[in-house]
C-alpha cells in the first residue's frame, strides 16, 4: 500500500478529530491537507502505525493552530460558534445519539472551553477511543499525565452538559414544533417550549446582523423571535435538516442560506439555540441542501405563511 492508499484509508478519522478540536470545516481541511504532505515525507516503511503517526501530526497541528488563534478569537466581534455541518441520519438510534454526542454544536462549545491540550486528551479518548499510551504518544505526555488531565476535562464537560439525553425522535418533534410555533407567531407555545433559562447565541462574525451578547431567558428569547418574524415572513423558506448529527433548521431567502439553527434540547424544552449567520461559515451548506425534504420532516414557506409536514 503506498502513501496515498494509507493516508486515504485514514482521512475520514483525521477530519473527524481536526474538526472537533478546532470547530471549523475549512480550518479541518487545512489541516488534513498538511497532514498529508507531511506523511508524503516520511519512510512508510519505519513507522510502526500509521493511523497513530498521522494521528500524531494532526492533533499536534491543531493544538498549534488553536494556540495561535486564541488572540484572533478574543477579537471577533460577537459570540465565536463553531462551523456547522450536514451531517445524514442512521437507522441506528444508539448510534444517532452517540454521533450526536460527539458532534452536536452544544459539545463543540463546551469543548471550546477546555485548554488545546485538554481537548486533544479528551477527544482521543472518549470520543476516537484511543488508549493511555497512544494518547501520551501523541500529545507528548506521560500516560499518568494524561490520566490526570482527562479527569479534569471529565469534570469539566461533565458539568456543562445536558444531564438527559432525549433520542432522535424527540428532538425532531420539538425542533418541528418551534418552528411551527415561529411561524404562527404564538409566544405562549414558544415558551411552552424553550426552557425557563434558555440561552440563545448568534454568530454573525462582524459580517451580518446577529446580536453581539447571547441572550437568556424565555420571555426574551421568544419575543426576539417574534420580533424578527415580520422579516423572514416575507422573504424566506426554512427546511429541518441533519446538522452535526441533530435536527436543525436552514433558512433560505431566494436560494441563498441565509442562517442554520441548531437546538440543545433537554427534557423535551429547548436549553440553548446556536444560529450560524456568518457567511463564510455557510458556504458548504450552498447548493448542498435537499431538494425535497425527508419523511416526517419539516418545510416551511414563510412567503405563503404555510406549513406543511411531509408524510410517508
Amino acid at each position: 500500500m503506498n502513501h496515498l492508499e494509507t493516508f486515504n484509508q485514514h482521512r475520514s478519522l483525521l477530519f473527524a478529530i481536526a474538526y472537533r478540536m478546532l470547530g471549523t470545516v475549512t480550518d479541518a481541511e487545512d489541516m488534513v491537507q498538511e497532514t498529508f504532505l507531511r506523511w508524503q515525507q516520511t519512510t512508510a516503511a519505519t513507522v510502526k502505525s500509521a493511523k497513530t503517526y498521522l494521528s500524531t501530526i494532526i492533533t499536534r497541528l491543531c493544538i498549534d493552530h488553536l494556540r495561535s488563534a486564541r488572540v484572533k478569537r478574543e477579537q471577533y466581534i460577537g459570540s465565536w460558534l463553531p462551523e456547522p455541518i450536514l451531517t445524514q441520519q442512521t437507522d441506528d438510534p444508539a448510534a444517532q445519539m452517540e454521533l450526536a454526542d460527539s458532534l452536536s454544536m452544544a459539545f463543540l462549545v463546551v469543548l471550546e472551553r477546555l485548554s488545546p491540550i485538554e481537548r486533544a486528551v479528551f477527544l482521543l479518548r472518549e470520543v476516537f477511543e484511543y488508549d493511555y499510551d497512544e494518547i501520551a504518544q501523541i500529545v507528548g505526555k506521560s500516560p499518568a499525565n494524561c490520566r490526570q488531565i482527562l479527569r479534569r476535562s471529565r469534570q469539566h464537560i461533565a458539568s456543562q452538559r445536558p444531564r438527559f439525553s432525549v433520542s432522535h425522535q424527540q428532538q425532531e418533534q420539538v425542533t418541528a414544533q418551534f418552528l411551527e410555533a415561529y411561524t404562527q407567531g404564538n409566544l405562549q407555545d414558544l415558551l411552552v417550549l424553550l426552557a425557563k433559562d434558555v440561552t440563545f447565541w448568534s454568530d454573525g462574525g462582524g459580517q451580518v446582523t446577529a446580536t453581539l451578547k447571547p441572550l437568556q431567558g424565555a420571555m426574551k428569547v421568544a419575543r426576539f423571535f417574534l420580533a424578527i418574524r415580520r422579516k423572514w415572513l416575507v422573504t424566506s423558506t426554512a427546511q429541518v435538516v441533519e446538522v452535526n448529527g441533530q435536527p436543525g433548521i436552514v433558512v433560505t431567502t431566494d436560494g441563498c442560506v441565509q442562517s442554520v439553527m441548531t437546538f440543545e434540547i433537554v427534557e423535551g424544552c429547548i436549553q440553548a439555540i446556536y444560529t450560524m449567520r456568518n457567511p463564510e461559515k455557510l458556504k458548504q451548506f450552498i447548493g448542498s441542501l435537499p431538494e425535497t425534504p425527508r419523511n416526517g420532516r419539516t418545510l416551511v414557506n414563510m412567503k405563503s405563511f404555510q406549513l406543511r409536514i411531509t408524510s410517508s
